[in-house]
């Protein structure tokens, strides 16, 4: 009779016949009940750790001056705190991936070590996984907040300085006022008055009180748009010269010396407010590119510790 062996049979040839000997471990190399557990507990405790870190971080945050920690200071703390969490959570996700798994029989020491390091790698996996699709808005509104009352406390005055730059460019901010203002004053205040009036909102001390107010928005839109295009053209100089002669009685020479040297200042302080808010927006970009890269970083170790710790679970699964 002729004896059919079956596909996972291995045959041991004696002087009679053949005997069939059935393999062991005929099911998956894979304990998937071991690595969702390991998973859903890393994911979790992610998630813990990353509530407690952003509590931590607003509280080392103060809109005070010399209070609290720079934003530096805040960033490295991020950093090392995403670190921490990764390691701490990938731990114990592949510790628990890999003391939970199926006990294998009969399989060589190497591959007992990769199949515990597999399911350690595939428990972190599938945590990152969970985790970007079922916790990104729970996260990203932890991260959020908290990145948003860091970022108005360290970075309040670069936008300040951009709001300026942008205001004083379209003639909209207080600074445009005061300058324009400033091109109606007379050389001495007004007789009797010894105070020192706020020159945007008092008439006294500038003396224009034949100057309406289409005027001195007919001079605000001429240096806002001078500013915009870095010129003042010279028909401008004259004609705003001309207001300034018939209001204050300068002559037209000394009038357009004062426009010129006005309009210098304006440009000076707008350069000044440029090149402070792209200094913020350069470190705000190189903020956002060290926070991808160390992110990148710690979700590395993360895998790596996984990894690690679930060939500990599966030597004492195994003792």
């Amino acid at each position: 009779m002729t004896h059919v062996y079956e596909p996972n049979e291995v045959t041991h040839h004696s002087a009679d016949r053949p005997v069939a000997v059935s393999a062991v471990n005929r099911g998956s190399a894979v304990s998937w009940g071991a690595v969702f557990a390991g998973a859903v507990a890393a994911a979790s405790l992610a998630l813990i750790l990353l509530i407690l870190g952003a509590g931590l971080g607003l509280t080392t945050v103060s809109p005070w001056e010399h209070h609290g920690l720079s934003a530096g200071t805040v960033g490295i703390a991020a950093i090392a705190w995403l670190t921490f969490t990764q390691i701490v959570a990938s731990g114990m996700g592949g510790y628990l991936s890999g003391r939970l798994r199926t006990k294998w029989v009969d399989v060589h020491t190497d591959e007992v070590y990769f199949r515990d390091t597999a399911h350690g790698l595939l428990s972190w996996s599938v945590a990152l996984l969970v985790s970007a699709v079922l916790l990104t808005a729970t996260v990203g509104s932890i991260i959020g907040g908290s990145a948003k009352v860091v970022g108005s406390v360290a970075g309040g005055a670069a936008v300040a300085t951009a709001g300026a730059a942008t205001g004083m460019a379209s003639g909209q901010g207080s600074s445009m006022g005061y300058f324009v203002h400033s091109l109606f004053r007379t050389s001495a205040p007004a007789a009797g008055n010894t105070a020192t009036p706020d020159p945007l909102t008092s008439t006294a001390s500038v003396q224009h009180k034949d100057v309406t107010p289409s005027q001195l928005a007919e001079v605000t839109g001429i240096f806002a748009n001078s500013i915009s295009t870095g010129a003042l053209p010279q028909e401008d100089v004259q004609y705003v010269a001309q207001l300034i002669s018939q209001t204050t009685g300068m002559s037209q020479q000394d009038a357009q010396a004062r426009v010129q040297a006005t309009y210098d200042k304006a440009q000076a302080k707008l350069k000044v407010a440029k090149v402070k808010a792209q200094q913020a927006a350069d470190a705000a970009r190189k903020a956002s590119s060290y926070l991808s890269l160390w992110t990148f970083i710690s979700l590395l170790i993360g895998a790596f510790v996984a990894s690690l710790c679930a060939t500990f679970g599966g030597r004492q699964r195994d003792l």
